[in-house]
């Protein structure tokens, strides 16, 4: 392979560069080219702009952010972009900023307090005019110790103008929307027992100290209770399809073979319930006839899973937008609740 050597690589055009070849100081250049509500003469001005395109000068994102003291971007923290219940809110993020003339950053923090600190820190620095957190906090040490240290950062942003919204739990001085998780799961149980006839229940509950899976969890085990029913177990796993093919196959090992009705397993959100579906096939039982399965939030991708899947419809999308429209509103912090709907479908039909 022969490498061609073009010579040194041109030098970017300056601001400096447009100054001079139109005849004015570098501060009236910029007033023109940044955006600066302190602007010269309109004929003035045209010469800067005839310059800027004659060089090809390429105006610097950073500076126009500070001559207008807005940049018109919006820092987005997800935990995992490849689940779909992130990708749906994202889709919504994305949409509705667009319908504001803002530009979104987005970041994966994995899951991970040390990253999504480092996320953040990085969103401050670039001076995005708000940051939105999408994903349930933890009350992990690790996590606890990250929040502390983000505390701080946070405060420092919000008193230079940037605003927090947080999207599953609260935190002090943000906007939130708060997914009613706890009464949705409630209603989830008793749908189960009362309408679809079911009485064997096992909990694949995520992990302990997710918030969002702690809230599911109890919420559906105070709606058995309501029934005077109790679960045959809950069982704790990742928050993930693995996690839920792992405490599934636990599950049917365990309980399936010794109920005389059809075992009910119930995950925490629909990506453990469709990896609870593929741990039930690959166990070789049938579903809704021997195992039945149930999930939460009715992720995109559930339209390609059969038999269809027995959830909580939450608005993802429409979570995202409600997001943004909390983002770049300039009032004090405000709450904003996004409410569940149950689905009974042919993955808990006894008939």
């Amino acid at each position: 392979m022969s490498v061609v050597d073009d010579g040194p690589r041109a030098r970017a055009v300056t601001l400096t560069d447009v100054a001079v070849l139109a005849g004015v100081s570098q501060p009236t250049a910029s007033r023109v080219l940044n955006g600066s509500a302190r602007t010269p003469s309109p004929q003035i001005a045209e010469r800067v702009r005839r310059a800027a395109e004659e060089l090809g000068y390429t105006p610097n994102a950073q500076a126009q952010a500070l001559a207008r003291a807005n940049t018109g971007l919006l820092g987005l923290v997800v935990h995992d972009i490849a689940d779909p219940y992130f990708s749906a809110v994202v889709s919504g993020v994305q949409r509705a900023a667009t319908g504001v003339d803002r530009q979104v950053l987005l970041a994966v923090s994995s899951r991970e307090p040390d990253i999504e600190l480092r996320c953040i820190e990085s969103f401050v620095a670039y001076r995005t005019e708000a940051i939105i957190m999408v994903g349930s906090r933890s009350t992990s040490p690790e996590a606890k110790a990250a929040a502390d240290r983000l505390a701080p950062v946070m405060q420092r942003y919000r008193r230079n103008g940037g605003r927090l919204v947080t999207v599953g739990q609260e935190l002090p001085g943000a906007s939130a929307v708060v997914p009613d998780n706890r009464s949705a799961s409630t209603a989830l149980a008793h749908a189960l027992v009362s309408e679809a006839g079911l009485r064997e229940f096992v909990v694949l509950a995520g992990p302990e100290q997710l918030a969002t899976a702690v809230d599911r969890t109890e919420g559906f085990l105070a709606g058995l209770a309501a029934h005077d029913v109790q679960p045959r177990a809950v069982l704790h796993g990742a928050f993930t399809r693995d996690g839920g093919y792992e405490s599934a196959g636990e599950a049917i090992a365990a309980f399936a073979p010794s109920t005389a009705r059809p075992v009910c397993l119930v995950a925490a959100n629909d990506v453990m319930a469709v990896g609870a579906m593929s741990a039930t096939r690959w166990s070789g039982r049938a579903i809704p006839g021997e195992v039945q399965i149930a999930g939460f939030d009715d992720i995109p991708t559930l339209r390609d899973v059969s038999p269809t899947l027995t959830t909580v419809r939450l608005p993802l999308e429409e979570i995202g937008e409600w997001a943004v429209a909390l983002a770049v509103d300039d009032g004090p912090p405000q709450v904003r609740e996004a409410f569940g709907e149950v689905l009974l479908r042919e993955s808990t039909n006894l008939r």
